[in-house]
């Protein structure tokens, strides 16, 4: 893999829940992210997946510094930014961009399409001139597809489709000139026929200009097409991280599994078993003992419930935290 420029290692994110009082003075905590660790090369997309409230964009959310983590080490471009703040994580967020979900919410209706590109530029005091502000903004709404981009300039969010104003959003992040993008379910929002526009878009960006992509989604049946690699996320955790054509033709977690099992296929002979998981994600305060996915795992073992697996090494850079996957697999690997 290419050098990294997101460098995560075992990052946690407690939310506190409930404060210790006069008679319990045990203090509970929201455990969103909790010992994560990877890594996205220069010009590489990473895919990470998972249901709803997995920790997926709390993860986005820290990488940013929106959010502090309560331990580990983030490092972006080499640079450790964990415990930056104010003109020092300004300088950080020059090279590390955000797309969010919902274009709709994430432009301010009373300002310009001009004036919300601009903005970053003024917030970092990187155009010299009023002449240089405006050709950067030019050429950012045309690298996000916004053709002629002149005519986008003086128009409201309002008077914008819902793919229009996804472009505006990436427009936005990439005025910049960032090294990384997060792009935290960038396409969920849109209609079908639109996805496949900003994906196509996020995939040229990534080839023109050798952006770094986490690319964040509940759907795994977008990430063969952008991810290089995929990581899968359950309840604050990596369950599987590896190359995204070795996961989605091999997966290995049941978790795994059972995702892509639901994922539609064109072609019915292809169509895999419905593999539908039992019960509901387990509370991320009171976390179920050994294992995070037993209480829903269809192969659940008596040791599951008193093991807690962690990322093993499997064939050709694949890792699962499954006690039922890692002996077989690597029987396998064995002359």
């Amino acid at each position: 893999m290419s050098t990294p420029v997101i460098e995560v290692t075992n990052l946690r994110k407690l939310f506190l829940a409930k404060r210790s009082g006069l008679f319990d003075r045990e203090e509970k905590f929201v455990h969103a992210i909790d010992g994560v660790s990877f890594t996205v090369g220069r010009g590489e997309v990473l895919a990470l997946v998972g249901e709803s409230g997995c920790g997926k964009s709390t993860l986005a959310l820290t990488l940013m510094g929106l959010e502090r983590p309560t331990s580990g080490s983030i490092k972006i471009a080499d640079q450790e930014i964990t415990a930056l703040n104010g003109r020092g994580l300004q300088t950080v967020r020059r090279h590390i961009q955000m797309i969010f979900q919902d274009p709709y919410e994430s432009l301010n209706p009373m300002m310009t399409i001009g004036d919300i590109v601009a903005e970053p530029l003024l917030v970092h005091k990187l155009a010299r001139n009023k002449q240089e502000r405006q050709t950067r903004v030019l050429r950012a709404l045309e690298d996000a597809g916004l053709k002629p981009a002149g005519a986008f300039l003086h128009r409201l969010p309002h008077e914008l489709s819902g793919g229009q104003r996804q472009r505006v959003v990436i427009a936005g992040a990439l005025v910049l000139e960032p090294d990384v993008l997060l792009a935290d379910e960038p396409v969920s929002m849109l209609d079908v026929s639109i996805r496949a526009e900003i994906l196509n878009l996020l995939v040229e960006l990534r080839r023109a200009r050798g952006i770094s992509i986490l690319f964040i989604t509940h759907d795994l049946g977008t990430v063969g097409y952008i991810a290089d690699r995929i990581a899968v996320m359950y309840l604050g955790r990596i369950v599987e991280l590896g190359p995204a054509e070795q996961i989605l033709r091999r997966p290995q977690h049941p978790y795994t599994k059972a995702l892509l099992s639901v994922v539609p296929v064109p072609n019915p002979r292809q169509r895999r078993e419905r593999i539908i998981l039992q019960g509901e994600t387990p509370n991320s305060v009171v976390l179920p003992p050994g294992c995070r996915f037993h209480p829903r795992c269809p192969i659940a073992q008596p040791r599951c419930r008193e093991i807690d697996p962690q990322l093993r090494l499997v064939p050709a850079g694949h890792v699962v935290a499954c006690v039922e996957v890692e002996p077989k697999l690597f029987r396998e690997d064995v002359p």
